[in-house]
């Protein structure tokens, strides 16, 4: 960008009334409290996530990205441009403002009351299991491998494995790790569930195909009611979602949980989470985990 076109820029911001011109120097493109309040909108319309006023930098950070990409010159135009189509660039700009912090057997207790759960019933019992925001695979492959430590390679098990980030999700597809991410994994269950890279891979590790092959990967939107499942599920992992929603859509997220579960059915949510104000839906069972009324 000359320096005539950035000079250009920031006259047009001051005179549109545009607050935050001031403090984009620096920076590659313009970045008002307009465009914030403008994302913070779509975001919410979009994918029900609530932005706070403390993520200006974040989300200049991640959408700058986006604006490299499809060649704008600014904020104002790229959102607008947005705002008038129904495109595949939505799913990048719902990919980059959306946070993907996992890890394997993250809250450890969830897996230990998870896997008594699975013993306390019959043999060859059915499991039908959602884990509702699998990033990059972390939980929904930690949850089969409590699975198959419980109940065995002939359990009758599946897993759908959603999130809303189409990228996040082709790593998850893939099961491939650095070695050095799998701190949460004993040496038993490396050995028995992952295979090592060797030559140009090593250091890195591939999920092995009987954990791959129970799960069901799909995006699903939390907060539309288009929802693909046909089967209640018995158990529903829900966890670190909800802090993004505001109360009134958690409730409605809850709401639409409770539809596609069993009576009797857990639901295991974040540390952060709490749904007191939702007994008529659900009860306390433990730490974080719910029974579906």
């Amino acid at each position: 960008m000359n320096a005539e076109h950035r000079v250009t820029q920031i006259k047009a911001a001051l005179e549109s009334g545009d607050s935050g011109a001031s403090g984009m120097q620096g920076r590659e493109f313009i970045w008002t409290d307009a465009d914030f309040d403008r994302v913070q909108a779509m975001i919410y319309k979009r994918a029900g996530i609530s932005l706070h006023d403390g993520k200006h930098a974040m989300v200049y950070s991640r959408l700058s990205r986006r604006l490299r990409e499809t060649g704008f010159q600014s904020f104002r135009d790229y959102l607008g441009w947005l705002e008038s189509t129904e495109g595949p660039e939505w799913q990048e700009f719902v990919n980059a403002l959306t946070t993907n912090l996992t890890s394997f057997f993250r809250e450890q207790h969830h897996f230990d009351i998870f896997s008594d759960v699975l013993k306390s019933r019959p043999a060859g019992n059915p499991w039908r299991v959602w884990c509702s925001a699998a990033s990059t695979g972390e939980e929904p492959y930690s949850i089969v491998m409590t699975v198959l430590d419980a109940l065995g390679p002939r359990a009758n098990f599946s897993l759908a494995a959603s999130d809303i980030d189409s990228k996040v999700l082709a790593t998850a597809k893939q099961g491939v790790y650095r070695l050095d991410g799998l701190k949460g994994i004993d040496s038993e269950r490396m050995q028995r569930y992952f295979l090592r890279g060797k030559g140009g891979n090593e250091g890195m590790v591939m999920a092995k195909p009987e954990l791959r092959k129970c799960i069901e990967f799909l995006i699903v939107n939390l907060i539309r009611d288009d929802w693909p499942f046909r089967d209640p599920f018995d158990v529903v992992f829900c966890r670190n979602v909800m802090i993004y929603f505001d109360a009134q859509t958690q409730r409605q997220v809850l709401e639409r949980i409770y539809k596609v579960m069993k009576p009797g059915a857990l639901l295991f949510v974040g540390h952060a989470e709490n749904f007191s104000d939702s007994r008529d839906l659900f009860v306390l069972k433990g730490k974080t985990v719910y029974e579906r009324r």
